[in-house]
């Protein structure tokens, strides 16, 4: 057995896997889950969201239990179901701990993932804490669910009026985000703005945030062509029903949602319950044994096709945020990434497994792999957060990138067309006016026909 020598090199390992637990690759072998067993150990299965809940296994495509007896995970069923104010932050906090405790036992962690978000909170110094909040399966009072209750455009005026710069970067649709920048406000009295750019003063921060949180880090990335990578999705969601998931959706539905359906009460967009594959099924679940099994059949077939198309736009989601934050917009404080391509898993050992396990070994020595990073051509000048009004469309448009492609959109051009068609046939009509008897007896009286001709043409 090869033991890796831990040294202060690489503080952890990180494996981006945008839809990857699709693959149809061998178990996790013996000798290398004792690799890791004693050398590592994986703080995740995946870094996703709602893994940390207890129940929907299937659906949330957790480790499985031989995986997890193989070698020691973290992070996975140990948040109450019904527990619907649970954060980035809460995760954040926990991980971290667990990633400490790991690094004082000589060990190195592996995060694998799964949600954005997560991934950035545990990578770099991104979040703002405010008033901490205990969970509890009771109902409390968050500031940031009361506040997304009201109008998108009010928050945004609001916060437009206390932190102007961070309404600026923000849409008045993404009422969470604005909701966020209030609650920050309101529980610190310091603006979010604020609290970025002191992020982003200290050594080691950028424009994209703060430092890194642990030096070093060895990224994995893996992917895969999309043609290929639709087609696992889809054969995932077959995998996930013929392995029971509508058994644990019934069950799931019966112990912990029919009561909240019942009294108008459900929050798809809370917790556990915003998993991707049970809201989906929301129609089927409600009205199975109430209606006809044609009926029924239709719905389930409808929730199956919601899933796989949800699916494989989260997978893109997941890719893109790669791309943007890693490879096409780095800064000083982004690490490296190596890209593992999985589109033939026939040479998983030699394409994936192998290179994989040399460029970890590279990180731990302290020395460069052969293996060179991903790149991708970047926009030095491109500002992400550029706010642009479109009077055209009556819309708010942010990023330099969105701007362009709106600016191309067959929506803007078709408004383009009509401002054009509206404009020719007013000046069109000026004209006629100047050369008609009448009005070219009234210019006379008045003054240069061609002058007021031009002011005419200027005022349209």
């Amino acid at each position: 057995m090869v033991r890796w020598e831990i040294r202060p090199a690489s503080s952890m390992c990180l494996s981006l896997n945008c839809g990857m637990k699709t693959l149809e690759q061998p178990p996790l072998p013996e000798n290398c889950a004792n690799l890791i067993q004693e050398n590592a150990t994986p703080l995740s299965s995946l870094a996703r969201g709602r893994q940390v809940y207890e129940g929907l296994d299937i659906i949330t495509n957790k480790v499985s239990a031989r995986e997890q007896r193989m070698c020691q995970h973290h992070m996975i069923s140990f948040v109450d179901p019904l527990v619907t104010n649970y954060t980035v932050v809460d995760f954040r906090n926990k991980a971290t701990a667990l990633i400490e405790d790991i690094f004082a036992r000589d060990k190195i962690p592996i995060v694998v993932g799964g949600t954005n978000y997560y991934i950035e909170a545990l990578l770099w110094k991104v979040l703002v804490n405010a008033k901490p909040q205990e969970m509890d399966t009771e109902k409390v009072i968050d500031r940031k669910v009361e506040l997304e209750k009201e109008d998108g455009h009010v928050l945004h005026k609001r916060l437009s009026q206390v932190d102007p710069e961070r309404a600026a970067k923000l849409h008045p649709h993404d009422k969470r985000k604005v909701a966020r920048s209030l609650q920050v406000f309101e529980e610190t009295g310091i603006s979010h703005s604020e609290f970025l750019h002191r992020q982003q003063a200290e050594e080691g921060g950028g424009p994209l945030g703060g430092p890194l949180k642990f030096p070093n880090p060895c990224i994995l990335w893996l992917h895969t062509d999309q043609t290929v990578l639709d087609e696992r999705l889809d054969k995932r969601v077959d995998d996930m029903l013929a392995a029971g998931l509508l058994d644990e959706l019934r069950d799931f539905h019966r112990r912990y949602n029919q009561k909240k359906v019942a009294e108008n009460s459900q929050d798809y967009q809370r917790g556990i319950f915003q998993s991707i594959g049970f809201k989906e099924f929301h129609e089927y679940l409600i009205t199975e044994g109430k209606c006809t099994p044609e009926t029924s059949n239709q719905l389930l077939k409808k929730g199956i096709e919601a899933l796989k198309q949800v699916t494989k736009r989260y997978a893109r989601k997941q890719n893109r945020w790669v791309k943007n934050r890693f490879l096409s917009r780095p800064g000083p404080s982004v690490p490296p990434v190596y890209g593992l391509e999985v589109s033939d898993v026939s040479k998983w050992e030699e394409s994936v497994l192998e290179p994989a396990l040399e460029i970890v070994r590279s990180f731990i020595q302290g020395h460069q792999p052969a293996a060179a990073p991903v790149k991708m051509p970047c926009n030095e000048t491109e500002n992400k957060r550029s706010y642009h009004m479109c009077d055209l469309c009556d819309r708010i448009i942010i990023g330099d990138r969105e701007w362009a492609a709106h600016r191309k959109s067959k929506s803007h051009l078709h408004q383009l067309k009509k401002r054009r068609k509206l404009d020719s046939d007013a000046v069109a009509t000026i004209e006629s006016q100047s050369i008609s008897p009448d009005r070219d007896k009234e210019l006379k009286e008045k003054g240069s026909p061609g002058q007021n001709d031009e002011e005419l043409k200027s005022s349209v």
